[in-house]
């Protein structure tokens, strides 16, 4: 499974947060380390990560929404083939 950054975006924007006010309250002095993880050039921490959320009005219980399964295409098929 992988964080789906697009997901965190668009939930950002529903609730009519713009990345400077995100990253203010992630406690940053300037929108640029927020930016770089909502385009995925930093990776999003544990912590940060929770932090977003609680600021997005989600709790713990309900983090599946960010989340994609990121499955290999090989992995995807039965690659058994018999003798």
């Amino acid at each position: 499974m992988r964080l789906d950054i697009k997901r965190l975006k668009a939930e950002r924007i529903a609730k009519g947060l713009s990345q400077e006010e995100m990253a203010t309250k992630m406690g940053w002095n300037s929108r640029t380390p927020y930016v770089k993880r909502e385009l995925g050039m930093i990776d999003i921490g544990v912590d940060e990560f929770l932090k977003m959320i609680k600021i997005l009005g989600y709790t713990e219980n309900n983090l599946s929404i960010f989340f994609t399964e990121d499955v290999p295409v090989r992995e995807r098929t039965n690659s058994f083939q018999p003798n």
